[in-house]
């Protein structure tokens, strides 16, 4: 019996691929995101994999909107076995021009838009004893970047309330990861105009979630080389290097 995942944030990049490989890897499939349009052309391209897919058109960031989509899918599919909540929004974060609106912004969608996905299908996992969350984070929450700093803080707080709750889901049969990518091709690094170390292929990043998700891995982080070098390097430079380094990368983009 194939089991029923449910992905935000579907429309494009990570979102889209990984709904792919998880239709060839054996899942019905159910959607959301705000443009439907492309939701509707991604159901397509699911149900010719031979599995099922359905899509409900949501803003992450507001909680009517999920809940319904959430609840819409499940009586179409039937219950939510897998839930990846990857939905989200970079904005910058201008430090000598703070702007409250966009900080704000990124929490409602890539915190508060997780957490109301999971409001929604944790119920229903409970009951049925068994449930797997998958939430996008992201290897920029082990330090806060220049020009970043509101998209660091909300990949931050999304791994750490979901390392907060993991425990307690795992005694209801509930497991959990979390995935820490590095820089991955899509729309929105598309927009960025500095480097990207190791950047992967949108693709490849989603088979190795999925390989991820089917090893019930805790934490899934990627590429290998960006991730060690977050963990071991990044994490402990000085201010001023950082500093530095986005002053040269700014130089760049304008020539």
């Amino acid at each position: 019996m194939r089991r029923v995942a449910v992905v935000t944030g579907a429309s494009s990049g990570i979102g889209r691929a990984l709904a792919l490989e998880l239709a060839r890897d054996g899942y019905d499939v159910g959607l959301t995101a705000r443009r439907v349009d492309r939701l509707e052309s991604l159901a397509a391209a699911i149900r010719a994999t031979g599995a099922r897919a359905e899509c409900v058109a949501a803003d992450a960031a507001r909680r009517d909107e999920t809940h319904h989509a959430m609840r819409t899918l499940a009586e179409r599919l039937g219950p939510i076995y897998l839930l990846v909540a990857n939905a989200g929004i970079a904005l910058g974060t201008d430090a000598l021009e703070p702007d409250a609106d966009a900080l704000e912004a990124e929490f409602r969608v890539n915190l508060f838009g997780a957490f109301y996905a999971i409001e929604a299908v944790i119920p229903s996992m409970r009951e049925h004893g068994a449930g797997h969350v998958v939430a996008m984070s992201s290897l920029a929450g082990y330090r806060g970047l220049p020009g970043a700093a509101g998209y660091c803080a909300t990949k931050a707080a999304l791994t750490r309330l979901i390392e907060g709750m993991r425990p307690d889901w795992a005694l209801a049969g509930i497991r959990a990861t979390i995935v820490h990518p590095g820089y991955v091709r899509s729309e929105m690094t598309d927009r960025n105009r500095f480097r990207m170390p190791f950047l992967m292929e949108t693709e490849q990043a989603a088979s190795l979630m999925v390989r991820a998700i089917r090893r019930r891995k805790k934490v899934c982080e990627f590429p290998r080389r960006m991730s060690l070098l977050v963990r071991c390097l990044v994490r402990y430079l000085p201010d001023r290097l950082l500093v530095t380094r986005v002053r040269a990368d700014k130089q760049r983009a304008r020539l």
